[in-house]
């Protein structure tokens, strides 16, 4: 009996179950207590601008994304990577301190920019996590290194603040955020990385946690600058890892030589929606920074969803667009591949396009009949203040 315990504990599928399972627990377990905080420190977000929430919410989820994620996997003695979980590590602690102090007193967008470079920068130079092969899309493979690692700098920094851009509606940037951890968990374990898979691991149940709270009405929260940035930084390494792997196992008939095709559609729903905001905020000659409600998950909010049947279809997306692609891996050259993608980002900005204009049509008669429904209640609101002849009494 004691062999099998022994043998169970030290099974490092096991380990990783239990990692998310703990991760999840602490998140749920933590969360109320970091809601009773905000709410008497007034650590909350306020409604209005372009948001779609009507209360103040408290922000410090990656309060508990970041502790939950750590402590679950701090628990095993995991196989050494390298330098990259414990760089990896330092990084997302810059991250939360940057996250915890803009989400409380908001921060310049040149600080920001300047951790994150160095987050970033930290785990690239020194850890040398490095996108060094496009594997032949468009006839190119390996990459130089100075060009490679001021490419996987700036994916670093766009991945991150695409996560950032998704986190608009409840569940949106926790969902992604979980269903990609969980994709890259699954092949880190397959491929013998436990310690990525444990990290990966803890961070979907840490998400999964969140999302209990995200959803909910009465104890909501949001997960802030503080989680989306770790989320993104994390999800981002776990990215730039698998295609650098990959490259390593180019002799490996089991290996999937278009990796960084897969990174891109295990992380769809962030990088097509940035760039399609993007591309609309540029053709309309301003400034591609400037928000507005042009992203996918407003479109749906508007057109009459929920927040939850908003995330649903969006986290579908992703896990039917990734299988689709691990399908076709193995049997499609990259270029074709990355063809195949480019279609469908087209279909996907022609899908949006649609809805936009659905709603746009909609808009003048609701706008209409609000006015009819205020015209309708002042003119009640008059006759109700006339005094009646008889009783020289005003009607309520």
């Amino acid at each position: 009996m004691n062999n099998f315990f022994w043998t169970l504990y030290n099974d490092r599928l096991f380990q990783i179950i239990v990692s998310s399972l703990l991760a999840c627990a602490m998140s749920i377990a933590a969360i109320p207590v970091i809601i009773k905080i905000s709410r008497l420190k007034n650590l909350m977000a306020e409604p209005g601008g372009r948001s779609s929430h009507e209360r103040r919410t408290p922000t410090l989820g990656g309060v508990a994304i970041f502790a939950s994620t750590l402590i679950s996997y701090f628990i095993w003695e995991n196989p050494d990577e390298g330098q990259l979980i414990h760089l990896s590590i330092s990084s997302i602690v810059l991250l939360f301190f940057l996250g915890v102090k803009d989400d409380i007193l908001v921060l310049s967008p040149r600080k920001k920019m300047f951790v994150q470079v160095a987050a970033s920068a930290l785990v690239v130079m020194l850890a040398d996590l490095r996108i060094d092969n496009f594997y032949g899309i468009l006839g190119i493979n390996e990459i130089p290194y100075a060009v490679s690692c001021g490419l996987t700098v700036f994916v670093f920094i766009a991945l991150i603040n695409a996560i950032n851009l998704i986190d608009g509606i409840d569940g949106l940037a926790g969902g992604i955020g979980m269903i990609s951890g969980g994709m890259f968990g699954v092949w880190f374990y397959i491929n013998g990385h436990y310690a990525l898979a444990c990290l990966a691991a803890s961070l979907a149940g840490a998400l999964l946690g969140f999302l209990r709270f995200n959803f909910s009405i009465t104890s909501k929260i949001f997960m802030g600058d503080t989680g989306s940035l770790i989320v993104g930084f994390l999800l981002t390494m776990f990215a730039v890892k698998f295609i650098q792997l990959n490259v390593a196992y180019r002799f490996d008939p089991t290996a999937t030589f278009n990796a960084p095709i897969l990174a891109i559609v295990m992380l769809v729903v962030p990088i097509f929606d940035t760039l399609r905001v993007f591309i609309i905020r540029l053709k309309n000659r301003r400034s591609p920074f400037v928000g507005d409600r042009n992203h996918l998950h407003h479109i749906l909010i508007d057109s009459g969803m929920s927040h939850l049947k908003a995330s649903m279809i969006l986290w579908i997306f992703t896990i039917i667009i990734s299988i689709f692609f691990v399908i076709i891996s193995k049997e499609v050259e990259n270029t074709t591949s990355l063809y195949i993608l480019i279609a469908v980002f087209g279909v996907y900005m022609f899908v949006a396009h649609l809805l936009k204009m659905n709603n746009e049509k909609k808009q003048p008669l609701k706008s209409n009949g609000e006015t009819k429904k205020k015209s309708a209640s002042s003119a009640k609101s008059r006759e109700s203040n006339v005094i009646t002849p008889r009783t020289n009494i005003l009607i309520d």
